[in-house]
């Protein structure tokens, strides 16, 4: 919970804009009050019966998470995962070479496919 706490002064400093927070679920309620006492936009995504991502921050930022929807990190579209690391604050022009390495990965599955 130290960490999640730390998240939150970084937050409230203006540091990011976005945070992804995965816990064990048993940390769920404790730290979803916590968020709602500071009033903190919040979306919460199972990972598995034990762990949660909790994405907190400005409300325009969890309103994307929300619109791409609850699936797991692993099923993000390309574009999906850029925008994503781009909000986490991730370096631009790694993500861009993630971002273009996904692409072309997804497009050459889909040549094989067609043959």
């Amino acid at each position: 919970m130290q960490v999640f706490l730390h998240h939150i002064y970084e937050y409230q400093k203006g540091l990011r804009n976005l945070i992804l927070h995965t816990l064990s679920k048993s940390f769920e309620t404790q730290a979803v009050d916590r968020l709602e006492k500071l009033k903190i936009p919040y979306f919460v995504q199972n990972v598995s019966d034990s762990k949660i991502n909790l994405f907190f921050g400005n409300k325009n930022c969890v309103d994307i998470i929300r619109l791409i929807g609850n699936k797991p990190l692993n099923e993000y579209s390309p574009e999906e995962d850029f925008i994503l690391g781009i909000m986490l604050g991730y370096g631009m022009i790694p993500q861009c070479a993630r971002y273009t390495a996904k692409r072309r990965k997804q497009n050459s599955s889909k040549k094989e496919m067609i043959a």
